[in-house]
C-alpha cells in the first residue's frame, strides 16, 4: 500500500504566451520515464488559456479525454461535428478512437461581447480505452446541481453498475468530483489505484496532512481515507481497478 502525495510546485510546465499549463505526467516535450502514468490515467493537464487563444485544430487517437472546467468557458469543436462551450459543472467526454480532429480555445470575449479578460482554467484527464480503433464520439452533460449536494459526484465512469454523468470506454476506471466548503469532508473509495488531484483550495488528507492547489496523490492498493476541506476546494479523484501493463 502507498500514498504517494505530488506537490504543485514539482509538475512539469509550459508557459507560453496564451497558455499556462501544468503537467502532472510526463506530457509533449516534458519526459521522465518513471513518471508516465497512474493506474490507466496518463494525463492530469491544469490548463489556464488567455481569451481568444487557445489549442487549434489538432489530432488524437485511442484515447478517452474528459475536460473539466473549473473558471470561464472552453469552446469545443471536433471533426465528428460536435462543438459547444463547457463551463463549470459541465461534464465532458471525448473518445478519439480511430482518429479525432479538434479545437479548444477561450472564446468568451466573443460569446460575452464585452471586454473580458478573465483565462479559462479547467483541467483535462486522459485515459487509455479498453480497445483501439473505436468510433469517435463525444458526450457532455450538466451535474452543477448533484454538485451542490456535496459528497463525490461521479462525472465519467465507464465501470459496470457504476452511475455517473457521462461514459467513458473503459470498464474499469470512474472520475468522481467534489465541491466542498470548509469543515465538509468524504471518504474516497478503495480500489487497486486512485488518483486525487486538489484542482482549487486547500483540504487535508487523512494520514497524509495539508494537500494544497495543485498537489496530488497517487495511491495504490488502498482507499477509505477521508479528505476534509480547510478552505473552499474541489477535488477530483479517478478510481482505477487497473493499471497499463
Amino acid at each position: 500500500m502507498t500514498v504517494d502525495v505530488r506537490r504543485a510546485d514539482d509538475r512539469f510546465k509550459t508557459k507560453i504566451s496564451w497558455l499556462d499549463s501544468k503537467h502532472s505526467f510526463s506530457f509533449g516535450g516534458h519526459w521522465d520515464d518513471a513518471n508516465t502514468h497512474h493506474g490507466v490515467l496518463l494525463v492530469n493537464n491544469d490548463d489556464a488559456v488567455k481569451p481568444g487563444s487557445g489549442f487549434e485544430t489538432h489530432p488524437h487517437q485511442d484515447m478517452e479525454i474528459v475536460t473539466w472546467v473549473l473558471n470561464g468557458s472552453l469552446v469545443h469543436q471536433d471533426s465528428t461535428g460536435h462543438s459547444g462551450v463547457i463551463y463549470p459543472g459541465l461534464a465532458q467526454r471525448m473518445s478519439a478512437g480511430t482518429g479525432i480532429l479538434h479545437s479548444e480555445k477561450n472564446d468568451s470575449w466573443r460569446l460575452r461581447g464585452d471586454t473580458h479578460t478573465d483565462p479559462v482554467h479547467f483541467v483535462q484527464m486522459w485515459v487509455v480505452p479498453d480497445e483501439p480503433g473505436i468510433t469517435p464520439g463525444y458526450e457532455q452533460l450538466e451535474i452543477d446541481d448533484e454538485l451542490l449536494k456535496g459528497g463525490l459526484v461521479p462525472v465519467a465512469s465507464g465501470m459496470d453498475g457504476h452511475e455517473s454523468a457521462i461514459r467513458i470506454k473503459n470498464r474499469y476506471a470512474a472520475l468522481h468530483a467534489s465541491r466542498m466548503q470548509p469543515g465538509m469532508s468524504v471518504e474516497l473509495p478503495e480500489a487497486p489505484f486512485l488518483h486525487l488531484f486538489v484542482a482549487r483550495g486547500e483540504v487535508s488528507l487523512e494520514g497524509a496532512g495539508v494537500l494544497k492547489e495543485g498537489d496530488a496523490v497517487r495511491f495504490t492498493a488502498t482507499g477509505g481515507q477521508r479528505v476534509t476541506a480547510t478552505s473552499p476546494a474541489e477535488i477530483l479523484v479517478w478510481e482505477m481497478h487497473a493499471t497499463i501493463s
